[in-house]
């Protein structure tokens, strides 16, 4: 297993790139682990391919959407008298 600070994390990409060869890499701060980059598992992956080609779809601009509640009272029936 590799270790690495999260200062070195600044290379997200080659650490990305080891995980995906199959290697573990466990972050640490201050010496103490605190977290594992771990490969996903190929059965947990599912690929799905597109319907259509992201060419097509670039472009697109839909209409905003007008839900029948605002964002503001979701928050406020989550949070109650807080």
């Amino acid at each position: 297993m590799k270790r690495t600070n999260v200062a070195e994390l600044k290379a997200l990409s080659a650490h990305l790139r080891a995980v995906e060869a199959g290697a573990t890499v466990e972050i640490l701060v201050n010496k103490r682990p605190v977290a594992r980059l771990v490969p996903i598992e190929e059965e947990e992956v599912e690929i799905v391919p597109a319907e259509r080609p992201f060419s097509e779809v670039c472009s697109l601009r839909l209409p905003p959407l007008k839900p029948p509640v605002s964002s503001l009272e979701l928050l406020r029936r989550e949070r109650g008298d807080r």
